[in-house]
């Protein structure tokens, strides 16, 4: 009955654990901050710093994780991130005040961004090609579960436990982790491995961290223009450096040679834009149920909880679309469609039926799972050897940059609303969804630029006028 559950699929399935593990805990902690607070004799607003200093600290070590694997090896670096993750949740359970939590928090970060980038790479060097999108699909169901189910977990245990309670869960799942990992998951490491680039480490650093910080300054009224606008060119500045120097070092951290790759190109420079405009999703809609048309927050979770379980479902359709269509094929007709589905949030209005917007979030979030199931799988098609381990921390970090470029714009857009308003209005949140929409339709055009073949091998594609391996076009 299980035949079909081979030893790469069990991999992707313990990555993908550690993955989900990491993408609830980003979440759960906003809805126990009101608690927190009280517990701590503090504000809210003052313990968002935990949200802060975590992505922060994302930012800052994704893109070495690549680094240290090729040094120590993928897999005494993944249950290392683990343990790192694990004893920061321990660390986080145990505060009492605001700066307690800050550093365990920044101990968490290390963590996650080891796990992501790492686990992906160990992924990749598991599996086959022809593997390789059931695989993708695997990892794409716990980004998107992680964010939904986050906030209704984080008040379930807040309101029938205790705040602690929601890093204390982390324990039983990383010590199963740690032991899966050891029994199961092979050290592939590289044999030689360039010093580090720790030029490059500083300076993509600053600009990350820069970049982090502003973007969530952009959704606190109380901060005044000015101070973000300075903190967003200071990152512009160091972010520039880092590019300038990458394109002379040797052996730099972010290796920028790798957009060369017409696939990974298109997966990175495409994939971000359209992952900006999905972005804002998670935070436009649950405000708009809540406040635009007046439900709880409980009927709202089960709401947007629909557009979970659509991945679900594409979890088992994703390979055979792929093989049927093609890469590119997919790509430019699901791209249109999600950015479509996005925009038909603006119809929803106090009167739609709960069972409108859930069939619409339910069709949305297949559409768009199996968007970054393409393009995640696609990335590495014409990537191999150790190119592999740069080219899983570039486009960890792009990811990680492109939802939270997404949430800035959609938290911008209510911001400017607010401001030539007074107050938010149902019209307002239909201009956002409108915006969030054509925004992703933009990045059609870098995937209809694909070569027809591009990714055959992975897809299982082919047409009868492409019988041989095809050299993809350059973009």
């Amino acid at each position: 009955m299980f035949g079909f559950v081979t030893r790469p699929m069990v991999v992707a399935l313990i990555v993908a654990c550690g993955l989900f593990m990491e993408n609830l805990d980003g979440t759960v902690i906003t809805t126990a901050l009101p608690t927190m607070a009280t517990a701590f004799g503090d504000t809210p607003a003052r313990l968002s710093l935990g949200v802060t200093v975590y992505m922060i600290s994302l930012a800052i070590f994704i893109p070495v994780s690549g680094w240290v694997a090729d040094r120590f090896g993928a897999r005494t670096v993944f249950r290392a991130a683990i343990a790192v993750f694990t004893l920061g949740s321990v660390l986080c359970g145990l505060t009492n005040n605001l700066f307690e939590l800050a550093a365990a928090r920044i101990v968490q970060g290390m963590g996650g961004a080891m796990m992501v980038p790492v686990g992906r790479l160990i992924l990749l060097r598991s599996v086959s090609k022809p593997e390789l999108v059931r695989a993708m699909a695997y990892l794409t169901v716990p980004a998107l579960l992680g964010p939904v189910l986050g906030p209704p977990i984080g008040g379930f245990i807040t309101t029938y436990a205790s705040w602690r309670w929601i890093f204390f869960l982390n324990v039983p799942i990383g010590v199963l982790g740690i032991a899966l990992v050891t029994l199961l998951i092979d050290n592939t490491r590289e044999e030689q491995t360039p010093a580090l680039d720790w030029f490059g480490f500083i300076s993509s650093g600053g600009a990350l961290a820069g970049l982090v910080y502003g973007l969530d300054l952009i959704g606190r009224p109380l901060v005044e223009a000015d101070v973000i606008a300075v903190i967003l060119a200071g990152s512009a500045v160091l972010g520039a450096v880092t590019v300038w120097h990458a394109l002379r070092h040797p052996h730099p951290l972010i290796d920028l040679s790798l957009l060369r790759v017409p696939t990974y190109f298109t997966s990175i420079v495409g994939g971000s834009i359209f992952r900006i405009g999905v972005g804002g999703l998670p935070f436009l809609l649950p405000i708009m149920l809540q406040v635009g048309f007046g439900v709880t927050a409980f009927t709202s979770g089960l709401l947007t909880c629909a557009a979970a379980m659509g991945s679900f479902t594409m979890k088992m359709t994703a390979r055979p679309i792929l093989r049927r269509f093609g890469f590119r094929r997919v790509l430019v007709g699901n791209g249109i469609v999600s950015g479509v589905s996005i925009m038909l949030c603006a119809l929803f209005g106090p009167t739609t039926p709960y069972a409108v917007i859930l069939g619409v979030l339910l069709l949305g979030g297949f559409f768009r799972s199996l968007q970054y199931t393409s393009l995640n799988a696609v990335a590495y098609a014409e990537i191999g050897g150790s190119r592999v381990s740069g080219a899983t921390s570039a486009a960890s970090m792009m990811q990680q940059l492109s939802n939270g470029l997404g949430v800035a714009l959609g938290a911008l857009m209510l911001q400017i609303a607010r401001h030539w308003s007074g107050a938010l209005t149902i019209f307002d949140f239909r201009a956002a969804f409108v915006l969030a929409g054509l925004l992703s339709l933009v990045s059609v055009i870098f995937f209809a630029r694909l070569h027809p073949a591009a990714g055959a091998e992975i897809s299982g594609h082919r047409r009868p006028a492409e019988v041989t391996d095809v050299e993809p076009s350059s973009a």
